[in-house]
Parts: structure tokens; C-alpha cells; sequence
């Protein structure tokens, strides 16, 4: 199955952005424009059971859908931005296919043996209590209350209301589907990266990106004091432009 997604730019050196598991491809509303402006041929992909892409009805991994997509596009070599469970993916896919990879931008990132606190504990038990009792309004809240920053206005928290309670409604009408996992080593990602992490962000996740920045040669970290967990949403073109320049600093431009 080739995921949806869509296409902004012209023939520049390809980028392609997966969102958090929060969202969907509309999560990147706000950086599209700069990036294709910039000379990049934009791809954003909404992941299984998100957006315009149905559940999977049988074992699947999101790495490998990333794989066909690109296949399918003839593309290559990608630089890859995720965000989040997005940005979990991207990494997935820049270690066990490092060739192919020319840059890598993660925000907020997940990342295999995240070790969770108290709060973020908290949080997956009063979400999973909501929606076995088919609260899936209360559920699509909680989300929204905890994973923006409070650089989020009203618009923004609607927009990801929406996308959430449709993420929510299509996973839960599908049942559950096991998904198949890989071993891959960080220290095998050899594209420049960048991890960014939100000061109003759960600890866990800045955790995560210290950890990766021990282990992914010459990646480099950007704690950003105003944001949250989804900074690309509560700050739409200071990360647009925080992307461009370090897409530009990889050497991921026209010559990329």
C-alpha cells in the first residue's frame, strides 16, 4: 500500500516530512511554502490510520511504507523531518537505509527504549481509560492539552483537535494490528541531524535526543525554550526557517 500524500515544489532536492501520531500531514501547513520556496520538493505522507491513509488490516511497518512511497516517486535519496512518532519513523528509516538519507531533522522525536516518567505514564493511563469508555471527545482533549506548548492559539488547538478525534475514530473502527519491528542502530545514521526538543515538553523526549546526540555521529541539538511538543504547529515559520537553514547547512540544496 502507497500511503497518501501529497507534493509541493518542483524538482529541488527532495524532503519529506512525517508528523507525530498527534496529528497528520496538515501538521506541516506551515513550513510547506518556505521549504519549496527554499527549492526543495516538498512530500508530506500521512502514516497509516491518519489522515487520508486507511489503518492497516494486517502487519505492516511504517519504515517500509515510507520505502514504497519513495519507490513509487522516484526518489532516492530523501531528506527526511519528523516529528515526534514521525520523527521515530525517520530515524527507523535513516539507520537501516543510510545511503539513502541525506539529511535528518527531528523534532520532539520518540525513539526505541524511551523510558517513560510518572507524568507521561499518567498521561497513556487516563488516555486509554477515556477511550475503553468510548470518550473519544475526552480522549481527543486530553491530547490537545497535553501536547501543545503555550505558544498554541486557538486555531492551532482546533486544528489538532480535529486531527486527532479522525486519527482516534479510524484506528478504533479498524482494531488492532500488530506492527513488525526492526533492530536499528542509531550510531548507523551517517546524514547530518538535528534534534530539537521543547522546554514545555515532557522531559522524556529531551532525554531521547541527548541520548541520540551521544550516539548519531556529529548530530547537533537545539533546545527551543518556547515550545512544546509540537513546535512546527505553535510556531509555524520560526520552525519553517529553523528547517531551511539547516537543510542549507546539511548541503541538502540543489546540488544535494
Amino acid at each position: 500500500m502507497t500511503i497518501s500524500h501529497d507534493i509541493t515544489g518542483g524538482a529541488g532536492p527532495s524532503v519529506l516530512l512525517l508528523h507525530s501520531t498527534v496529528c497528520d500531514r496538515r501538521m506541516w501547513d506551515g513550513q510547506v511554502a518556505a521549504l519549496a520556496e527554499a527549492g526543495h520538493r516538498v512530500v508530506r505522507a500521512d502514516l497509516r490510520g491518519y489522515g487520508e491513509s486507511p489503518a492497516a488490516d494486517r502487519p505492516y511497518n511504517d519504515a517500509d511504507d515510507v520505502a514504497e512511497l519513495l519507490a513509487s516517486l522516484g526518489i532516492d535519496r530523501v531528506a527526511l523531518v519528523g516529528a515526534s512518532g514521525g520523527g521515530a519513523v525517520a530515524l527507523e528509516f535513516a539507520a537501516r537505509f543510510p545511503e539513502r538519507v541525506g539529511a535528518l531533522g527531528l523534532l520532539c522525536t520518540a525513539a526505541a527504549g524511551l523510558e517513560p516518567g510518572d507524568g507521561l505514564q499518567a498521561f497513556w493511563g487516563k488516555e486509554n481509560e477515556l477511550l475503553e469508555a468510548g470518550d473519544v471527545a475526552g480522549a481527543t482533549e486530553l491530547n490537545v492539552t497535553t501536547w501543545l506548548g503555550p505558544e498554541a492559539g486557538p486555531e492551532v488547538r482546533g486544528t489538532v483537535r480535529q486531527m486527532q478525534q479522525h486519527a482516534f475514530e479510524v484506528q478504533l473502527a479498524a482494531g488492532d494490528v500488530e506492527g513488525v519491528e526492526y533492530e536499528a542502530d542509531p550510531a548507523a545514521v551517517t546524514a547530518p541531524t538535528l534534534l530539537v526538543t521543547g522546554a514545555h515538553d515532557f522531559p522524556e523526549f529531551t532525554a531521547v535526543s541527548d541520548r541520540l546526540a551521544g550516539l548519531i555521529p556529529g548530530a547537533r541539538r537545539l533546545h527551543l525554550d518556547w515550545a512544546g511538543h509540537l513546535p512546527a504547529l505553535e510556531r509555524p515559520e520560526e520552525t519553517a526557517a529553523l528547517l531551511v537553514d539547516f537543510l542549507a547547512e546539511s548541503g541538502w540544496t540543489a546540488r544535494g
